[in-house]
């Protein structure tokens, strides 16, 4: 397993980092608490250290989960959460007062806390912002009483889907130590700004959705069919298997003899560029870990795969209805 540092934070983190949306339960439908148990601690056993979760991730669910594996390893794992919207819109939606008052910031962070059985919580993540806000103090203030108290050492926030550029000045203005946002073969946009933005004021990126939510995996065809509550028949709903298809496709003939899978080739995109400090694919069982992780240990994309897959940038929005 290869480190990179989060950015400002100087965390040495594990350059593939554990996406724990999945075993929350609530919206992923197939987790089991046994498996995700045994994947987290495999996980960590191979090397990663760390951990991306998130309060809204089953009310909890996934947050206690982590802290119950926190409790039984000595290794120094880093863990990043989230403070739901109060108003319970994605992406975000109303005034600052609306989405995060100073009482609900407090509440949040007190129950991951608990959840998550720390003291301390090392990123402390807003999970949705609205580039209005930045005028609004309020936020600002109460995260850096919040680590001024110790109870969090670091904080940053989760870009809406597909809006890069929303996180911009927020970069600019130096008030957050990271972001997180989607990067991925068809998601290039962050490139464009956000990240040689990131890289001049040290502040750490962690990309997520890396697979396109399975698009990426290959995985996904006009016939595939998923649990009735699981929210991938939303996200794919309508003919966008088909689009998926179409475009995945193409990839296959990327494939050699270093990279042989398209979630392979998927993680290794993201990772190509030193902005990322870490990627966190979604992982719900042991067999996730070891192929995902494997990577890590594997040759880089060449300059010139990089360059074909320039050519493969997407622009949809599949958290849109149609």
């Amino acid at each position: 397993m290869k480190y990179r540092t989060l950015g400002r934070t100087g965390y040495s983190i594990s350059e593939i980092g554990f996406g724990a949306w999945g075993i929350g339960k609530q919206l992923w439908v197939g987790a089991e608490d046994s498996e995700s148990l045994k994947a987290l601690h495999r996980a960590i056993d191979q090397g990663l250290n760390f951990i991306d979760t998130a309060l809204a991730y089953g009310g909890g669910h996934s947050e206690a989960l982590v802290g119950q594996v926190l409790r039984d390893r000595e290794e120094r794992v880093f863990v990043a959460t989230k403070i739901p919207p109060r108003n319970q819109r994605w992406p975000a939606s109303g005034s600052l007062e609306e989405v995060f008052p100073r009482r609900h910031i407090i509440q949040s962070t007190e129950t991951s806390l608990r959840n998550l059985g720390v003291e301390t919580l090392d990123l402390l993540q807003l999970h949705v912002w609205s580039p209005s806000w930045i005028q609004d103090d309020q936020w600002f203030e109460t995260l850096s009483q919040l680590k001024e108290e110790g109870k969090i050492a670091h904080f940053g926030i989760s870009v809406n889907d597909h809006q890069p550029r929303t996180a911009e000045e927020l970069v600019q203005s130096g008030r957050i130590d990271t972001i997180q946002v989607i990067y991925n073969v068809f998601e290039q946009a962050p490139e464009d700004r956000l990240f040689p933005l990131c890289r001049e004021k040290g502040v750490g990126v962690i990309a997520r959705v890396p697979f396109d939510e399975g698009a990426l995996t290959g995985s996904i065809t006009p016939e595939t069919k998923f649990p009735r509550k699981d929210w991938r028949n939303f996200y794919f709903q309508g003919d966008r298997r088909e689009q998926v298809r179409e475009h995945v496709q193409e990839l296959g003939a990327l494939l050699d003899g270093e990279t042989r899978t398209l979630p392979e080739l998927a993680l290794k995109f993201c990772l190509h560029t030193p902005a990322v400090s870490a990627v966190i694919p979604g992982m719900r069982s042991v067999n996730h870990v070891e192929v995902n992780l494997a990577v890590s240990d594997q040759d880089p994309l060449s300059g010139e795969i990089i360059g074909k897959l320039r050519g493969h940038r997407w622009d949809k929005n599949f958290y849109e209805k149609p």
